[in-house]
């Protein structure tokens, strides 16, 4: 297999995105009408979140949905949006670099501007930690042919590595030198932890957001410059609509769906 360089994205003005003084709070959205309210809300891009896109399609998340489902849905939300489109692509849906960055080709020539990719990979809804080498291989083969932006995600937070912190800087350090565009770190939080890594790492640091996390002001001072929801938009919403389908079905009173 072989494939071609492309020359149909501009990454630029996504890529400047991450090199202001303050944080890029990215909006995490999983079709078209998401996309919109959040272009319309004001954000100045948006990524998609694998997760709530494969639950909106009835399945797990880890790669259960198939390329072409997702190539369907980030159609549908490059089309609705003038902003910035970034795709969370998990692991690439393939061992193959080749093939990966076959299916980042076509992301691009929908007009994705970035991806997710990531060291982890969900079995049996477990998230297990893998191999650091693969990853990077895949960064190579997508940035020798493709100009798109590329967030290397690194699981060892998530995966709760015995040296997590340490690790994290190893890969990531990896990682740059495949020539990822930006690093991110779900489930780091401790403000030593986050110091400790933008010291070590000057690429971009992207961060999830959680209970515990540092507020948007002081993360900007830490140096964080991403910062991600992931599904926890989706999930509220889904918690609600359930709420309300027991509560309508239970009292039959039409105002709960009316408002």
């Amino acid at each position: 297999m072989s494939i071609e360089p492309s020359a149909k994205t501009n990454p630029i003005q996504f890529k400047a995105l991450h090199q202001k003084n303050e944080p890029l709070l990215i909006a995490n959205v999983w079709n078209a009408h998401s996309a919109r309210l959040a272009e319309k809300a004001g954000f100045s891009a948006v990524a998609t979140s694998s997760h709530a896109i494969a639950n909106a399609l009835g399945h797990e998340d880890g790669e259960e949905m198939s390329v072409q489902e997702l190539l369907f849905i980030v159609k549908r939300i490059k089309s609705a949006v003038r902003i910035p489109v970034s795709v969370d692509f998990e692991a690439g849906y393939s061992n193959d670099p080749i093939e990966v960055a076959e299916y980042v080709k076509q992301l691009s020539d929908l007009g994705v501007v970035g991806i997710n990719l990531e060291d982890g990979t969900v079995q049996n809804g477990k998230r297990l930690l893998g191999d650091a080498d693969l990853l990077a291989e895949k960064i190579r083969v997508i940035k020798s042919t493709i100009d798109i932006f590329i967030n290397a995600r690194v699981d060892t937070f998530t995966t709760k590595h015995p040296n997590a912190l340490e690790e994290s800087i190893r890969r990531a350090q990896l990682y740059q030198a495949a020539g990822a565009d930006g690093i991110f770190v779900p489930l780091i939080e401790k403000e030593a932890d986050i110091k400790s890594f933008v010291e070590k790492v000057s690429l971009p640091l992207n961060v999830f957001t959680t209970p515990d996390l540092p507020d948007y002001e002081r993360l900007g001072t830490l140096g964080v410059k991403r910062i991600s929801h992931g599904a926890k938009q989706y999930e509220q919403l889904m918690k609600k609509s359930e709420e309300i389908f027991v509560s309508y079905f239970k009292t039959k009173d039409y105002s709960i769906i009316l408002g």
